[in-house]
């Protein structure tokens, strides 16, 4: 029976390697997702497919696009696509970077690594702008329905859809803000959490409350802290049944709609983005039907 991979819905773990990966140019993307087949996940690792893996098989699969490059008055936020994400996490960074070199090793040479971010768990649950993360995320079957696709045959059904982009902050610039100017870009007061009914309309909470939209918008998100001390910010993941869940929250903190952008980006900014199909799980591997396989 195919069952959704476990980290999903899981805690965000104590640190995780978050892996992106291309095809190598004359390599055969069919026995690439051959290899992928019959790699057994372990249950801290969830695995996406992206646009690319699937179009170099020949097929379509509903629902999964290449990530935009979308234009606002403040940013413009990058497609970074690849063809294959991972997320390992551990307990211990050691134990993670080893599970991620076994994975890569049963992958073969089909794949390019094109990225591999060391992230952590940051407390109880905070950003390094030292606010919590993730605080609407909806729990129990509010979780499974805003995440796990369901109603769509065998393939399908268990998996779900990932958007992920990678950060980087400019800590220093937050850190000569006030506090109120800091609360008011965020929306929430650091110290409580609790929301600011008088925050602006600029504020994040305001450009992407999740029951604003719709339908309402409701994903589950397992950011994690990443970086050094040159550089660093916020791995950005987001677990939804649909990618439209995803990009009209997107649209709206561009300032797509109204010309009001999230003011996060004060402080903030994208430099990857990428979808992904994380296919169910079929004793304890891929299920991926869904790609003819």
């Amino acid at each position: 029976m195919s069952t959704s991979q476990t980290p999903i819905l899981a805690s965000v773990p104590r640190t995780a390697r978050f892996i992106t990966l291309g095809l190598v140019p004359d390599s055969s993307p069919r026995d690439a997702l051959a290899r992928l087949a019959a790699v057994s996940l372990p249950a801290d690792c969830v695995i996406g497919i992206g646009d690319p893996l699937v179009r170099g098989v020949r097929r379509e699969l509903a629902g999964l696009r290449p990530f935009p490059a979308l234009g606002g008055p403040a940013l413009t936020v990058p497609s970074t696509q690849g063809a294959l994400w991972a997320q390992v996490g551990a307990d211990e960074a050691g134990v993670g970077l080893h599970a991620a070199r076994a994975l890569l090793a049963a992958l073969g040479g089909g794949f390019r690594l094109d990225e591999d971010i060391a992230a952590f768990r940051y407390g109880t649950g905070r950003d390094l702008s030292e606010y919590e993360d993730g605080t609407e995320n909806p729990k129990g079957e509010l979780a499974v329905a805003a995440a796990i696709v369901s109603g769509r045959g065998a393939g399908y059904d268990g998996g779900s859809f990932v958007a992920v982009q990678r950060y980087i902050h400019d800590l220093t610039r937050l850190e000569r803000m006030t506090d109120r100017e800091r609360d008011f870009v965020i929306g929430r007061q650091r110290a409580t959490n609790e929301e600011l009914a008088d925050a602006p309309l600029s504020a994040h909470v305001k450009r992407a409350a999740q029951e604003s939209f719709e339908p309402p918008a409701f994903m589950v998100r397992r950011s994690m802290p990443w970086g050094d001390v040159l550089l660093h910010g916020l791995y950005f993941v987001a677990f939804v049944a649909q990618l439209d869940t995803y990009e009209r929250v997107l649209q709206r903190m561009l300032g797509r709609d109204d010309g009001t952008p999230d003011a996060l980006f004060s402080f903030t900014r994208p430099v990857t983005g990428g979808y992904y199909f994380c296919p169910p799980l079929c004793d304890g591997r891929l299920d991926l039907r869904c790609v003819g396989l």
